[in-house]
């Protein structure tokens, strides 16, 4: 079976020990490559664990596929835009289990009314690899806080908000928060 897994992380801007890290199990970013270049026989689990890795469906990993891509038609730099020097492709997002969204209704900090943030949920033990990113954060009666995670200690989470001349809110540990991941944003 022939495989576009080197194309689609190189599309997600992923190294081969970043593909190997999400694995589930983790594996090796030698495994990886040997399934990349066809050295190694890519089995219908091992494409799987791959695609999630990857935030892709496993058909998307298989050439021939009717699998969603858009082709890269320049790049954009400091230079203006020009054309890619080695054909590339985007694969459109997927949706990975426990993801969430937030929907900007109004101009806030960097989002624009419009706009779609897809966010991560985390549990208490990961609220590390917040810090400082953008989350939101569950509060009582239905509401939340949005804001940037700027410290964790053993019990509470502080949050910047992102309006100017907010302050600084210290929140109890929550069940879970949603880590901002990705902004989709129409023109």
């Amino acid at each position: 079976m022939i495989t576009r897994i080197r194309e689609v992380r190189r599309a997600r801007g992923m190294t081969l020990d970043d593909v190997a890290r999400r694995c589930d199990p983790p594996t090796t970013p030698q495994t990886i490559g040997r399934l990349e270049t066809g050295t190694r026989t890519v089995s219908v689990g091992w494409l799987n664990r791959i695609a999630r890795a990857l935030g892709v469906e496993a058909q998307d990993l298989v050439e021939g596929s009717d699998g969603a891509e858009l082709k890269v038609a320049a790049i954009l730099g400091s230079g203006g835009a020009m054309a890619p020097k080695k054909a590339a492709i985007v694969v459109p997002p997927h949706v990975e289990e426990g993801q969430i969204a937030i929907l900007v209704a109004g101009s806030l900090g960097d989002y624009r009314s419009g706009d779609e943030i897809w966010c991560d949920t985390l549990k208490p033990g990961d609220y590390a690899s917040a810090l400082n990113r953008d989350i939101l954060v569950p509060r009582p009666a239905g509401r939340f806080m949005f804001g940037r995670l700027i410290n964790r200690d053993e019990e509470r989470l502080q949050i910047l908000p992102l309006e100017a001349g907010g302050r600084q809110q210290v929140v109890a540990n929550p069940p879970w928060l949603g880590m901002a991941v990705k902004l989709v944003r129409s023109l």
